[in-house]
């Protein structure tokens, strides 16, 4: 079982994550990285025209060796989801699918910023009109309304569960649910109705929604739904922390030459700091936060 209290904690364990993970853990520092290496952007992706190598090489092949790289500093990889983040006098508390709490003296948000859709009818024509992809941005808009989620997984689980205290009824919309046992039990025991075996297949509404038609032949009435595809994102992490986002269009977090945002201890690397999304930037951007959040981390202990 990994300890509870670290120096740097990351969340993302892309070529960023990993990245900061090396130069964190070279540095003496207790690192630990949360993440699922087959949901990064670069797991599946084939790699060409980067610096050093010669022949295109597989993303999955330079994952597996970043991890085996941080973890000869002895950098602990868990591979779960952060569900909730928040920041508790100097220290960062970090919570797992699985109902585990850590806390960390500094935070690395390196999970990248791609925003997962259900590409189906209705759903690009109702975006900000009941269609929503972050739970903890949006809930409080769905105070006595009737509400769905969509998604298999501790994102749409954790999502369903934290509307409760919102909307009069809530509907958890999935294939199949695929998180902790301990996750499991605590939605199953809740007031959330789960409807398994099905997807959305279009979003009924002229002007907002109205409701889900999904694939069983089923409607659905509802006020607004709520996509939540995979793991916790950036936004919905971030947002209660107080993080600064661009200006322009609130989907990057702003970030100094440091990589640090505006709250002290607290980093961001890789896609979610901006554009372009390219593995030499993730790695370089890594490199920087990984060696000031450490750096960070021994002053606070020191202190």
């Amino acid at each position: 079982m990994p300890d509870k209290l670290y120096d740097v904690a990351i969340i993302g364990c892309g070529p960023a994550g990993l990245q900061a993970a090396i130069h964190a853990a070279s540095k003496k520092s207790k690192v630990i990285v949360f993440g699922k290496a087959r949901k990064s952007g670069l797991y599946k992706a084939h790699i060409a025209n980067y610096c050093c190598y010669e022949k295109v090489v597989l993303g999955k092949e330079i994952l597996e060796v970043g991890r085996k790289q941080a973890e000869t500093f002895d950098a602990i990889f868990l591979e779960e989801d952060i569900v909730r983040t928040r920041k508790e006098n100097d220290l960062f508390s970090l919570n797992t699918e699985s109902g585990e709490n850590f806390t960390s003296r500094t935070l690395i948000l390196s999970m990248g910023v791609a925003r997962n859709k259900l590409r189906v009818k209705g759903e690009k024509e109702l975006v900000g009109r009941g269609v929503s992809y972050c739970v903890d941005c949006d809930a409080n808009f769905y105070r006595g309304l009737e509400v769905a989620v969509v998604g298999n997984e501790s994102a749409a689980a954790t999502g369903a569960m934290t509307l409760l205290s919102f909307a009069k009824t809530v509907y958890l919309i999935c294939r199949k649910l695929m998180v902790t046992d301990m996750l499991y039990k605590d939605l199953r025991s809740s007031r959330v109705k789960v409807i398994e075996d099905t997807w959305v297949k279009e979003i009924i509404g002229t002007n907002e929604v109205e409701g889900v038609f999904l694939k069983n032949g089923e409607t659905v009435k509802v006020d607004g739904i709520f996509v939540e595809l995979g793991a916790k994102g950036a936004l919905e992490l971030a947002a209660n922390l107080g993080v600064i986002f661009d200006a322009e269009s609130f989907s990057f977090i702003e970030t100094n030459k440091k990589q640090e945002t505006n709250i002290p201890g607290l980093y961001a690397a890789g896609d979610i700091s901006g554009k372009p999304w390219q593995i030499a930037k993730a790695v370089g951007e890594g490199c920087v936060a990984g060696i000031n959040a450490s750096e960070y981390a021994k002053k606070l202990a020191s202190s």
